[in-house]
Parts: structure tokens; C-alpha cells; sequence
């Protein structure tokens, strides 16, 4: 499943789920752009995770979350607690980091 953030709500997103990955993003990130697709298609093969895409200029909060120093920014977090995160914009490092948070 993948839910785009309308309001700044990530921490109770990740609270309600027990595995959470999430991209932080913004509309001037061309990387961001290039991501999304990837992401999404990612998200329909994983099961029991939840995506999120979180624009990290609008929602503050959320982006306390993790250290957002550079887009697109993947974190995960598992049972409400951050796990890891990466900054990339290849396909295979996001593989990594989601299957490190999906193996138990």
C-alpha cells in the first residue's frame, strides 16, 4: 500500500503500522520524480509494508522523523521505531534498505 501525505502525519501513520517505508520528496526534485514510479511498483510487490511519499518542505514534522539533508531521502521505521535510511537514487539501494526492515 502507498499513501501520499496530505496532512503532517507521518508519526501516527508509522504509530498505526508496524513496517513503514518512507520517501520524503519534494516537487523541484528531479530525483524525487524519477523515484516515484519506482517506489509505487515497489510498494505493490511488498506486502504487509506500508509506503509513504511525504514532500519534506511541507510537512515539517514528518521530516523530524529522519535526517533529511538531501532528496529523495528513504527511511524505515519498524514497530513505531526508525530503523534506517538511505539517500539514493538508484533502484537497487531502496531494494536493500526495504528488504532490511522486511526480513526478520
Amino acid at each position: 500500500m502507498i499513501k501520499e501525505l496530505s496532512e503532517d502525519n507521518l508519526q501516527s501513520i508509522i504509530a498505526e503500522n508496524d513496517t513503514v517505508v518512507v520517501q520524503y520528496s519534494a516537487t523541484w526534485c528531479g530525483n524525487c520524480r524519477i523515484m516515484k514510479p519506482k517506489v509505487k511498483k515497489l510498494a505493490s510487490e511488498t506486502e504487509a509494508v506500508t509506503f509513504v511519499i511525504a514532500d519534506a518542505e511541507k510537512f515539517p514534522e514528518s521530516r523530524t522523523l529522519a535526517t533529511v539533508d538531501n532528496l529523495p531521502t528513504f527511511a524505515t521505521f519498524k514497530n513505531g521505531a526508525f530503523v534506517n535510511q538511505v539517500q539514493t537514487n538508484k533502484f537497487d539501494v531502496l531494494k536493500d534498505l526495504v528488504n532490511e526492515v522486511t526480513s526478520n
